[in-house]
């Protein structure tokens, strides 16, 4: 073969490889883009199927809620997440909604079943101020112990709201109706807090543990959500 030949052939084929790379690179990121956009029209499709109109619409006005509140200052956000679910969701143990000691439910089966526990309140306000852009880094679950006057305390889970990361919390609870920051919460006793990125323990400044390695129900309900659609 003629040595120009060659170097043309070499070169349509190096074209060939490069844009062959390229189409499965930008497939890949278009997978990737996918997977982390929730898909809502499908949250409410499942809301519909499963649990019936009540329920589909419920998550319309949650949809109609994180549209609304895209613009809004993440103060504004905080609290109107907040007021949503404490006013739309009642407050049921798990055994009574599942028939089980100990579930965290997915947005869509919280608000599916029109009640939950704690957990639930606060997984689903996490995950919504989520979608609205609100990052880890702000954002953390809190196991607390709660307790009032003399009684016994009681296990129980916030959501914690960071102005900036290093800031005091604002909490986030379904037994009280406005958020308030942390100083003002003295009835309430950190045991540990996680996120997506990491677990703390009480006060730690640095995370100690992936919390999907070391909480399977977290684990359990992240990927339930995943096949929800968000």
């Amino acid at each position: 073969m003629p040595k120009l030949q060659s170097i043309r052939l070499n070169t349509a084929v190096r074209g060939l490889w490069l844009g062959a790379c390229a189409l499965v690179l930008g497939l890949s990121l278009a997978y990737v883009a996918s997977l982390a956009e929730p898909n809502l029209d499908k949250t409410q499709a499942l809301a519909l199927q499963r649990y019936g109109e009540r329920a589909a619409q419920t998550i319309a006005a949650w949809r109609q809620l994180i549209e609304e509140s895209r613009a809004l200052p993440d103060n504004d956000k905080v609290n109107k997440v907040n007021t949503f679910f404490n006013r739309r969701v009642l407050f049921k143990t798990d055994m009574e909604v599942y028939n089980q000691e100990d579930y965290w439910a997915t947005p869509l089966e919280f608000m599916g079943n029109g009640a939950g526990d704690c957990e639930d309140f606060a997984i689903s306000k996490y995950m919504t101020l989520q979608m609205l852009g609100i990052g880890n880094e702000h954002l953390r679950l809190v196991y607390v112990r709660y307790k009032v006057g003399t009684t016994t305390p009681i296990a129980h889970m916030v959501l914690g709201y960071y102005p900036q990361p290093t800031e005091e919390p604002l909490i986030l609870d379904n037994l009280i109706s406005s958020v308030r920051p942390a100083s003002m919460r003295t009835d309430l006793s950190p045991v540990f807090s996680f996120n997506g990125d990491g677990l703390w323990v009480g006060g730690a400044a640095t995370s100690s543990a992936d919390p999907t390695a070391r909480l399977s129900r977290w684990r359990d309900v992240l990927a339930r959500m995943r096949l929800e659609g968000l």
